[in-house]
């Protein structure tokens, strides 16, 4: 290599470096003002959550001068957390506050350039994007366009952030934080089921501490985390004792949710864990002990639902939804009534199952680049690297499963999945950047020989 090339790599080491200082303290100033601001914006109002914010601030600001993506780290707790915060009268939630910081961190302190499997994921989400930027144009109300920006970030950004941690280094600390903060919702998930069931109520884990949470939120945040554990991939490092407590732990914080996607996405996620490694006798008692009794709980509470004749229960209610939301559709067929419609038209229902959600939101050209996104990207995971690519598309593909019972455009229940398989691809790349290369032998080196009657001789013809 020449001095003048050197030098060149030198100083754009230099440059970069200077680049990651500053924008280390553009991201800490920002965050400082965020933080600030609910603090004077919510007063008195939602303590905990200026707390939460403020000692995120405090832990980022003290160990982002030596790891750069700290900010992205100590986020991924705050995606498990529904909670609103009111920022300026909005209605966004610490899971989207916390998403948006790790993004920026990300894009900007991340590796590059990208690998090939996480950009082809990056053109998916663009293309649904694109086919519903007309929808926004044709129902120009601004909770859609920022429900457009808002589902890109979901997707995309959450991809963006898991590759940059996956990458750095960081895949096990970032999702042992995911599994860390699951299994603490288990465990009071667990506390307030004994509580409750003590009083004689065994009706659905609808928690209230330390916030409210929808006993769908909690079946499905836990079955991603418990993906993780089943899955436990080797370069996570984690006893395989380790992962199946903590897999035990989540699975039963989502029987005791009695949230039936949760279940059927779990159930989902464990066969193609079955499928894409060796069947192993665990993997047997796994699906025994998980598989069977699951589709024996969801089938019979259907069931119950079905013959108990209530108008009113879950069953009845998705039945009633499904045909008036089919009859709002058929007003707009081509570009629907935009995102998150039934926040702006009077007496409408909330879609209940993705596919739907999104005909009547954004149309047939929606729906068209809603199935080639999920069509290409579930064929992107499956082709990877099964070390890698497994855990990647068992939680991906448990979302998909899970939103056939209920919305698809969640915040945390879509932002979770997809920072796992950023992770995966993250560390895939990582591993693969540190590989060592052989490097090809000309035909005029040298070839030593051991010594004997062969001696030494050159290499070639």
């Amino acid at each position: 290599m020449s001095p003048m090339s050197t030098s060149a790599r030198v100083w754009r080491e230099r440059l970069g470096d200077w680049w990651a200082g500053a924008w280390r303290w553009v991201l800490m100033a920002g965050g400082a003002v965020v933080a600030v601001y609910i603090l004077l914006d919510q007063r008195a109002q939602n303590a905990e959550m200026m707390a939460f914010a403020l000692a995120v601030l405090v832990i980022a600001a003290a160990v982002t001068t030596s790891v750069p993506l700290a900010i992205a780290l100590v986020s991924m707790p705050g995606i498990l957390i529904i909670q609103r915060v009111g920022l300026g009268g909005t209605d966004l939630s610490v899971s989207d506050v916390a998403l948006a910081a790790a993004f920026g961190t990300a894009l900007l302190l991340g590796h590059r350039p990208y690998s090939a499997p996480l950009r082809a994921l990056l053109w998916l989400n663009f293309f649904y994007q694109f086919t519903t930027l007309i929808t926004v144009v044709v129902n120009p109300y601004t909770a859609n366009t920022v429900e457009w920006f808002h589902a890109w970030l979901l997707i995309s950004g959450a991809l963006i952030v898991g590759w940059a941690v996956g990458h750095a280094g960081y895949a096990r600390l970032a999702l042992g934080l995911i599994v860390g903060t699951a299994s603490l919702i288990a465990v009071v998930t667990v506390v307030h089921a004994a509580i409750q069931y003590a009083g004689g109520d065994f009706r659905a884990i609808y928690l209230t501490w330390p916030f409210p949470m929808h006993k769908n939120f909690v079946g499905t945040t836990l079955a991603f985390a418990a993906v993780i554990a089943y899955v436990n991939p080797d370069w996570l490092g984690w006893s395989r004792r380790l992962a199946t407590s903590t897999f035990l732990l989540l699975v039963v914080g989502v029987l005791l949710s009695q949230s039936r996607q949760a279940m059927i996405g779990l159930v989902a996620a464990v066969i193609v864990g079955v499928i894409r490694r060796q069947v192993t006798g665990r993997s047997r008692i796994i699906v025994f002990l998980l598989v069977i009794p699951a589709t024996w709980l969801v089938t019979s509470m259907v069931i119950e639902q079905i013959e108990s004749q209530n108008q009113f229960n879950s069953v009845y209610q998705r039945i009633n939804w499904f045909r008036d939301v089919y009859h709002l559709w058929a007003e707009s067929p081509a570009f629907g009534h935009g995102l998150r419609y039934w926040y702006q038209l009077p007496g409408e229902f909330q879609p209940p199952q993705a596919e739907l959600e999104v005909l009547a939101s954004t149309g047939l050209l929606g729906l068209f680049g809603f199935g080639v996104m999920w069509l290409g990207i579930l064929i992107v995971l499956w082709r990877i690297d099964p070390r890698f690519g497994t855990l990647a598309f068992a939680v991906v593909f448990s979302r998909i499963v899970q939103a056939q019972f209920d919305l698809f455009w969640v915040a945390a229940a879509v932002s979770i999945p997809f920072v796992i398989a950023g992770v995966c691809l993250g560390a895939m790349q990582r591993e693969a950047d540190r590989a060592p290369v052989a490097e090809p032998v000309t035909s005029d080196e040298e070839v030593v020989r051991p010594a004997g009657r062969a001696g030494q001789r050159r290499a070639g013809p």
